[in-house]
């Protein structure tokens, strides 16, 4: 049974950070391109930052320069480090596997509030 968990989300001031982390099981991790999205209240579910197994890296233009994503294939796991966290971040962050199969977690809110 392929498992994604998130965790690492919460609420922060803006200007704060966060590193939220995305556990695998059930798949051969380090075959699989992962990735992070999100999804604010009343929007659709954007892609904002992916990783091949080869270790390419793509980020959504909003998120360039203060967001990361890495992987650690002995972990079976993605993280996505936040930096400058702003209000427009608000939203619930999915982990997504994709090879040729597509695998997605629960979720983990973010909130950026005052």
């Amino acid at each position: 049974q392929v498992r994604l968990v998130e965790s690492g989300g919460g609420l922060v001031q803006p200007g704060g950070s966060l590193r939220l982390s995305c556990a695998a099981s059930g798949i051969i991790f380090r075959i699989y391109a992962m990735g992070w999205y999100r999804q604010a209240p009343g929007k659709q579910r954007e892609l904002v930052a992916t990783i091949t197994s080869g270790g390419s890296i793509n980020y959504v233009d909003s998120v360039k320069g203060r967001f990361t994503i890495s992987r650690d294939n002995a972990k079976n796991t993605v993280y996505l480090q936040m930096n400058s966290l702003k209000p427009e971040d608000t939203a619930v962050y999915y982990c997504n596997a994709k090879l040729a199969s597509e695998w997605w977690g629960k979720g983990t809110q973010v909130t950026v509030s005052s």
